[in-house]
Protein backbone atom coordinates (compact mmCIF):
# COMPACT_ATOMS: atom_id res chain seq x y z
CA UNK A 1 0.00 0.00 0.00
CA UNK A 2 1.32 3.17 -1.33
CA UNK A 3 1.36 6.22 1.85
CA UNK A 4 0.48 9.56 1.68
CA UNK A 5 0.85 12.61 3.52
CA UNK A 6 -2.13 14.34 4.81
CA UNK A 7 -1.39 18.06 5.74
CA UNK A 8 -2.50 21.49 6.48
CA UNK A 9 -0.47 24.66 4.83
CA UNK A 10 1.01 26.69 7.61
CA UNK A 11 0.41 30.77 7.24
CA UNK A 12 3.97 32.20 6.53
CA UNK A 13 5.18 35.09 9.08
CA UNK A 14 5.16 37.49 6.41
CA UNK A 15 1.61 37.32 5.68
CA UNK A 16 -1.78 37.93 7.58
CA UNK A 17 -4.31 36.45 5.44
CA UNK A 18 -6.29 33.51 6.06
CA UNK A 19 -6.50 32.69 2.09
CA UNK A 20 -6.37 28.77 1.75
CA UNK A 21 -5.72 28.28 5.15
CA UNK A 22 -8.57 25.63 5.93
CA UNK A 23 -7.45 23.32 2.78
CA UNK A 24 -6.19 20.22 3.26
CA UNK A 25 -3.19 18.85 1.00
CA UNK A 26 -2.93 14.93 -0.10
CA UNK A 27 0.94 14.46 -1.15
CA UNK A 28 2.02 10.60 -2.17
CA UNK A 29 5.24 9.26 -0.62
CA UNK A 30 7.96 8.37 -3.13
CA UNK A 31 8.47 5.16 -4.48
CA UNK A 32 11.90 5.25 -5.52
CA UNK A 33 15.09 7.23 -4.66
CA UNK A 34 15.92 10.00 -6.69
CA UNK A 35 19.49 9.42 -8.61
CA UNK A 36 21.98 11.80 -10.66
CA UNK A 37 21.55 11.75 -13.99
CA UNK A 38 24.83 10.42 -15.16
CA UNK A 39 24.79 12.79 -18.32
CA UNK A 40 23.69 16.14 -17.12
CA UNK A 41 24.20 15.46 -13.66
CA UNK A 42 20.54 16.38 -12.71
CA UNK A 43 18.64 14.68 -9.67
CA UNK A 44 15.17 13.09 -10.46
CA UNK A 45 13.55 9.94 -11.08
CA UNK A 46 11.07 7.81 -13.08
CA UNK A 47 8.18 8.31 -10.26
CA UNK A 48 5.91 10.81 -11.49
CA UNK A 49 3.22 10.53 -8.86
CA UNK A 50 6.02 13.11 -6.39
CA UNK A 51 4.97 15.30 -8.95
CA UNK A 52 0.84 15.09 -7.43
CA UNK A 53 -0.29 17.60 -4.93
CA UNK A 54 -3.93 17.23 -4.24
CA UNK A 55 -5.97 20.06 -2.08
CA UNK A 56 -9.30 18.92 -0.57
CA UNK A 57 -11.52 21.44 1.14
CA UNK A 58 -12.28 19.09 4.15
CA UNK A 59 -10.14 16.36 6.08
CA UNK A 60 -12.84 14.09 5.40
CA UNK A 61 -12.42 14.42 1.65
CA UNK A 62 -8.96 13.74 1.64
CA UNK A 63 -9.42 10.50 4.26
CA UNK A 64 -11.78 9.54 1.63
CA UNK A 65 -9.94 9.89 -1.82
CA UNK A 66 -7.10 8.01 0.11
CA UNK A 67 -9.14 5.38 0.98
CA UNK A 68 -10.45 5.22 -2.48
CA UNK A 69 -7.31 5.30 -4.64
CA UNK A 70 -5.29 2.94 -1.77
CA UNK A 71 -2.98 5.36 -0.14
CA UNK A 72 -2.61 4.96 3.16
CA UNK A 73 -2.93 8.08 5.26
CA UNK A 74 -0.41 9.78 7.13
CA UNK A 75 -2.19 12.74 8.51
CA UNK A 76 -0.26 15.50 10.36
CA UNK A 77 -2.59 18.27 12.46
CA UNK A 78 -1.77 21.69 12.23
CA UNK A 79 -0.42 23.44 14.92
CA UNK A 80 -2.44 25.49 17.39
CA UNK A 81 -2.98 29.07 15.85
CA UNK A 82 -1.89 31.44 18.80
CA UNK A 83 -3.54 34.83 18.19
CA UNK A 84 -1.70 37.55 20.41
CA UNK A 85 -3.81 40.61 20.62
CA UNK A 86 -2.12 44.32 21.40
CA UNK A 87 -2.72 47.39 20.54
CA UNK A 88 -0.48 49.70 17.94
CA UNK A 89 1.10 51.55 21.13
CA UNK A 90 2.87 48.56 23.15
CA UNK A 91 5.10 48.21 19.84
CA UNK A 92 6.72 51.28 21.10
CA UNK A 93 6.72 50.95 25.05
Amino acid sequence: MRKARIYQRGMRATQSGKARADSWILEPEPVEKKRPDPMMGWVGSGDTETQLRLTFPSLESALAYAAREGFEPQVEQPPARKLILQSYAENFR
